[in-house]
């Protein structure tokens, strides 16, 4: 291979999500130290040069390569925890690394409520509060009523649903969107709503609100940059399509390490659950298949590892 062939293998390797571990092996490995000056030299997305003319590693690039080496390492040990512990500490990362509303949101409205009531019960053990009181007292922006509600909540998920009620409902909450508050987080009808009605309940209350207002409940209900209850009406009707915007939105070079973390979270999460509706929706939204995406972008075993997580939605 020429010298050029394995600069570009090279950077390749470094880029993107994953590491490419073969053409480190085979190319590294067996380059010399002028080799290896010489790549430094052509790198300069990764290599820097002082007033002295040193050359070395940019700071940035080995915190980011390190995290690269560790991708695999945590999609393996979250997929090979019990679900109930995977939870609790993706929930307890999420609350103190940010706080990801999103994260939390996400694991309160598409488990099931076994699930959630499981995730809950881990969380006691491993670290000795409630996540409800942790979320009580570490959020201090207007999310906390909601998201105390939701992580608190236990659906019932029988299939009887009354429609009258779901319509009157959908009515209730068209009242509160006309107003176009930006207090909708905080208003207690649509927190009660979201919290404790079963998710076909609020699937046919979605239905009428689309038929009452002409418009859809996920986009009516972020006005006033409510985005927190979009993701919570998304979560709770219609996840495979919350799902695949998360994935989009994570499948980027140019995103950062917490945007880029959704996709091992969510293929690891869901990959028992509803992948195959994933990735139909995937390839509806965005015209691209979610395989295809990964292989474009990932690398090496964390790539494999990835499209054998997918692969079981078949």
């Amino acid at each position: 291979m020429a010298a050029s062939d394995d600069h570009g293998s090279l950077t390749r390797a470094f880029s993107g999500f994953g590491v490419d571990e073969k053409a480190f092996v085979t190319i590294l490995g067996k380059w010399h130290p002028e080799e290896r000056q010489s790549f430094r030299k052509k790198s300069g997305d990764f290599f820097v040069e002082d007033e002295r003319q040193f050359e070395r590693w940019d700071d940035r690039h080995i915190l980011q390569l390190r995290n690269e080496f560790l991708r695999l390492k945590d999609a393996i040990v979250l997929w090979t925890m019990h679900p109930w512990e995977r939870d609790a500490r993706l929930l307890k990362e999420a609350l103190y690394k940010g706080p990801q509303y999103n994260v939390l949101i996400e694991i309160a409205c598409t488990r099931s409520s076994e699930e959630l009531l499981g995730a809950r019960r881990a969380y006691h053990s491993l670290f000795d509060h409630s996540i409800e009181e942790d979320v009580a007292s570490h959020i201090r922006t207007p999310e906390k009523k909601l998201l105390v509600a939701l992580l608190s909540s236990y659906r019932y998920e029988g299939p009887k649903v009354s429609d009258e009620i779901a319509k009157l409902e959908a009515e209730t909450i068209s009242n509160v969107t006309k107003k176009g508050q930006n207090s909708l987080i905080e208003d207690d009808d649509i927190i009660r709503i979201l919290s404790t009605r079963s998710k076909l309940h609020l699937i046919a209350l979605y239905k009428h609100y689309k038929q009452i207002t002409g418009n859809y409940l996920d986009e009516d209900i972020a006005l006033g940059g409510n985005s927190h209850l979009k993701a919570t009406t998304q979560c709770l009707c219609t996840p495979p399509s919350y799902f695949s915007q998360v994935l989009d939105a994570s499948l980027k070079y140019d995103v950062d390490e917490i945007t880029k973390e959704a996709v091992t979270r969510v293929i690891v999460t869901r990959a028992d659950a509803d992948m195959k509706q994933i990735k139909e929706e995937y390839n509806k939204t965005f015209g691209v298949h979610l395989s295809d995406k990964i292989k474009d972008l990932a690398n090496g075993n964390y790539r494999d590892f990835l499209l054998t997580l997918i692969a079981r939605g078949d």
